[in-house]
């Protein structure tokens, strides 16, 4: 088929799924989708059932739902990609499955809530909202630089009157944080942005944990920006940023001495995770551990990989378990920050 009659004939699929499911409890701002690769477009399922159906899952009356990446403007390249991964899924597992793409993770967590998705990538703050709800469990950790989880730290400039309670030499803490963090009350931070897990969020909810009080801090836009201001030691007393935002190459050239001025105090374990691959609690557990294993095998394969690549920005999976998130989910409730408003 020449490659222009192939991109109409996929936005008029398309087309079709959006309208179709208008009609369902799924918000109408996230109908828009594509069926997975299937002999005829007449074997799309049209979703206009509210309650969902009780049509065993996995069957032409009841497909699973499988989310592709939130977007409001899905290009056909993630499209494309979504079908392969669909067809793929379908073909190992045995299981009818169906792609959508929401506009926003706010509405795919909704869906997740009203039966109108099954198979998600939640981001960190998206994992904490469903849980919150006992929507979701955790089958496939995304992996970056051999790690699915990362920490955060606190830094100060060597000038000012703070102790570190960080050793390098042994990387690890030499206190607990309640001692550690004594010294920061009533002082001002230097935050990243109001959303960022590692530059404010997380810290803030280990200061709230161990009930230190500081004073409003300021939104510089960056991790880097939060070093070059500690370095300053002009706008604010202390800072928060990933490990190690001060070996950072936009900062080498103007701060060479940068590693020696600004000091860590006092480093947050590895708790904060990348995107995982969550599952409907209300699917058979038996279900969730095929899923689960046809995931692997599709990271395996050249084009399984490149799918998941271009839709969700997946490089390698870790198998993980819920209880992994335990302590990343307790520190961003203690935040006290409105979870809903984190989510892009």
């Amino acid at each position: 088929m020449p490659a222009n009659r192939q991109s109409c004939k996929m936005r008029e699929v398309l087309l079709i799924l959006t309208l179709a499911m208008l009609g369902c409890s799924f918000p109408a701002q996230v109908t828009l989708g594509t069926p997975t690769q299937t002999p005829t477009p007449e074997a799309v399922p049209v979703f206009t059932q509210t309650p969902p159906s009780t049509a065993e899952p996995g069957t032409d009356q009841n497909p699973l739902i499988l989310a592709l990446g939130p977007s409001q403007r899905p290009t056909e390249e993630v499209i494309a990609a979504g079908e392969v991964i669909a067809a793929y899924m379908q073909a190992r597992t045995g299981y009818r499955i169906v792609t959508v793409i929401p506009a926003s993770e706010a509405s795919q967590v909704d869906a997740l809530s009203k039966g109108n998705a099954h198979i998600v990538v939640l981001s960190p703050y998206g994992y904490v909202l469903a849980k919150e709800g006992n929507l979701v469990t955790a089958l496939l950790a995304q992996v970056r630089d051999g790690k699915i989880f990362y920490g955060a730290q606190f830094i100060a400039n060597n000038g000012k009157d703070f102790a570190s309670y960080y050793d390098s030499a042994r990387d690890e803490n030499t206190t607990d944080a309640v001692t550690a963090f004594k010294q920061f009350q009533d002082k001002k931070a230097c935050w990243s942005d109001d959303a960022s897990p590692s530059g404010y969020v997380v810290p803030l909810g280990v200061l709230n944990q161990a009930q230190v009080q500081i004073r409003s801090g300021a939104f510089l836009g960056g991790q880097p920006s939060v070093v070059r201001a500690v370095y300053a030691d002009d706008i604010c007393d202390f800072g928060a940023t990933f490990v190690d935002a001060r070996d950072s190459a936009v900062l080498e050239a103007d701060y060479p001495d940068v590693m020696e001025k600004i000091l860590v105090v006092w480093r947050i374990p590895a708790i904060i995770p990348y995107a995982n691959i969550s599952i409907t609690n209300s699917l058979p557990f038996e279900m969730r551990r095929v899923i689960q294993r046809a995931f692997i095998d599709l990271m395996l394969t050249p084009e399984g990989k490149s799918a998941m690549q271009t839709v969700y920005g997946f490089d390698e999976v870790q198998v993980v378990e819920d209880a992994a998130y335990a302590e990343f989910v307790n520190t961003v409730k203690a935040s006290g920050l409105d979870l809903p408003t984190l989510i892009k």
